[in-house]
């Protein structure tokens, strides 16, 4: 191959790896925004999972206190738990970049 069609070929080639990796980088962005305005929602659930107050509505969510059309996923024994740790594995992730 010669010169030209090589550095056509890596210009090419490079021009995609910028498409490509802009992408990402703007999906992550806003992905992190998205993040960080949840910030204040994650303390509160972690403020809540095992207190008093969980407690209390999970107990009355067990004797069937609440109406079957409430959504209650924070009452799961593992929904929160599960949301906790995975966002514990994902502030790891950012660290180690």
């Amino acid at each position: 191959m010669n010169e030209d069609k090589q550095q056509t070929t890596r210009i090419r080639q490079m021009e995609r790896r910028l498409v490509r990796a802009s992408a990402a980088a703007k999906r992550l962005s806003a992905a992190l925004d998205n993040y960080e305005a949840a910030q204040e929602a994650i303390d509160e659930l972690k403020k809540y999972y095992g207190s008093e107050e969980w407690r209390k509505d999970f107990a009355d969510d067990e004797s069937g206190k609440f109406p079957a059309t409430l959504k209650r996923g924070v009452l799961s024994e593992d929904g929160i738990w599960n949301l906790l740790s995975d966002i514990d594995e994902l502030n790891l992730r950012l660290k180690s970049m």
